[in-house]
């Protein structure tokens, strides 16, 4: 019997697929109209703290594999100088009041394995299994989730240890962190079972100091094709990893799981990271760099000069877009991701060469780091081959089981209509999940 459920659940990466069904992605997301939300300007914030730049030894670059697909016709390869921009059309504004937007569509397994494609992640591997909070809030409604209205861990725990020194030598650009947000601060990790997120996600990793090294291009290029992502896509000028926008289970990390106040939060090692834009980096200017992605090229804010936002209507498939910002206090015109309020947040794919952190001693690997801790807690990637599929029980199956004892019978709703099945563990699944009675 074990054998036979390790056949089937390898391949299934959705409900219907684990009932088996066909699955196809689902669609992109539609982010509101500027006429249902609304116009204002945002108040203005005072500069994030400017890391200090500092000498350093250059490691290694390690290399990217991965499948790809031609470069869109708006934008045209070359290095980061390049004059070449993009016609943006700003697809929102903000709503009256809040600095971010009210609703949300869902990024749930938003992604692609074949080759890039706008609002979605392009992934290198896909792993079975993983973590994640064991229970949505009710902020997630449907296929929508509501920001404002989503919990955050308690408490504001300072950091007067955070490092982070960006220098520059020859073609290489070498981060050095720590992994604490320099000028900034994290909720209180482990989740206490007092603070009201717990009953939603009862993470249970602290926030510890890393050692970390990284080494980018300095004057990075487009690749002739856009390539995959493992699961870490850079830092932040705060010295704090970006990870992609998924949990382990592939669902919207930003919706489901739960971060502090500065939308952060630790994994496995205890290393802080953040899925989505940080609502404690205050300068969120389309010019201004907050931070690096592995290929090299800079990561800015959505924020123009009108008071608009850019979404990811208004980026290509990378999340990205050419033009006009400010790097070492010169204008220069360049490619560069944008950080937007909707998924997939930041980087989807890497328009350049990627240096980034490959799997090793979990998912995700450290990068070019001296400490083997930093495995990542994104997209939980393995080293099966681009395009294989596996996975752990859906989140459905295993939450119609949520009240039952192993062979109970259970029944999982579908769009396909409602399916029966028995309570059983999975193999590589430490849950109970609801296994369709024909399988």
């Amino acid at each position: 019997m074990n054998s036979l459920l390790a056949g089937f659940i390898s391949v299934f990466m959705t409900v219907e697929a684990w009932l088996g069904f066909s699955h196809t992605p689902a669609p992109q997301p539609v982010v509101p109209s500027t006429s249902a939300l609304g116009s204002t300007e945002a108040p203005a914030s005072p500069a994030a703290p400017a890391a200090s730049a500092t000498d350093s030894s250059q490691p290694s670059l390690s290399t990217q594999s991965g499948q790809n697909t031609s470069l869109p016709k708006t934008l045209s390869s070359g290095t980061a100088t390049s004059t070449s921009t993009q016609t943006s059309s700003v697809s929102t504004t903000l709503p009256t009041g809040s600095p971010w937007l009210s609703v949300l569509p869902l990024g749930d397994n938003k992604y692609v394995t074949s080759g890039p494609k706008k609002g979605y992640v392009y992934l290198c591997h896909l792993s079975s299994g993983g973590g994640g909070a064991q229970e949505d809030g009710p902020w997630i409604k449907g296929n929508e989730w509501y920001p404002n209205q989503k919990t955050n861990v308690e408490g504001a725990i300072s950091w007067p240890n955070a490092m982070v020194n960006i220098s520059v030598s020859g073609a290489l650009r070498t981060i050095l962190s720590n992994g604490l947000p320099v000028g900034g601060t994290t909720g209180s990790f482990p989740i206490a079972a007092s603070d009201p997120a717990h009953q939603y996600d009862a993470n249970p990793n602290s926030v510890e100091a890393q050692n970390q090294s990284f080494s980018i291009p300095a004057n990075p290029t487009e690749a002739s094709a856009p390539g995959c992502i493992y699961g870490e896509v850079g830092v932040m000028t705060n010295g704090v990893l970006l990870n992609d926008a998924f949990d382990e289970l592939y669902r919207d990390a930003a919706a489901h799981e739960i971060q502090d106040s500065c939308d952060g939060h630790p994994h496995e090692g205890g290393v802080y990271h953040y899925h989505s834009l940080s609502s404690c980096i205050k300068d969120i200017d389309e010019t201004n760099i907050i931070g690096w992605a592995f290929d090299g090229f800079p990561i800015t804010g959505p924020k123009l000069p009108s008071g608009k936002y850019l979404t990811t209507n208004d980026l290509d498939e990378c999340h990205g877009i050419t033009s006009p910002i400010v790097e070492n206090g010169k204008t220069v015109t360049t490619y560069h991701y944008v950080m937007t309020e909707d998924f997939p947040y930041s980087v989807g794919c890497f328009r350049g060469k990627s240096y980034e952190p490959k799997p090793g001693g979990g998912s995700g690997g450290g990068g070019s780091t001296s400490s083997g801790s930093s495995s990542t807690s994104g997209s939980g990637t393995t080293s099966s081959q681009p395009g294989s599929q596996q996975s752990g029980p859906p989140q459905e199956a295993i939450t119609a089981c949520a009240s039952h004892t192993s062979g109970d019978t259970c029944t999982v709703s579908t769009s396909n209509g409602d399916i029966s099945g028995t309570c059983k563990t999975p193999p590589n699944s430490s849950s109970l999940a609801c296994i369709p009675t024909n399988r």
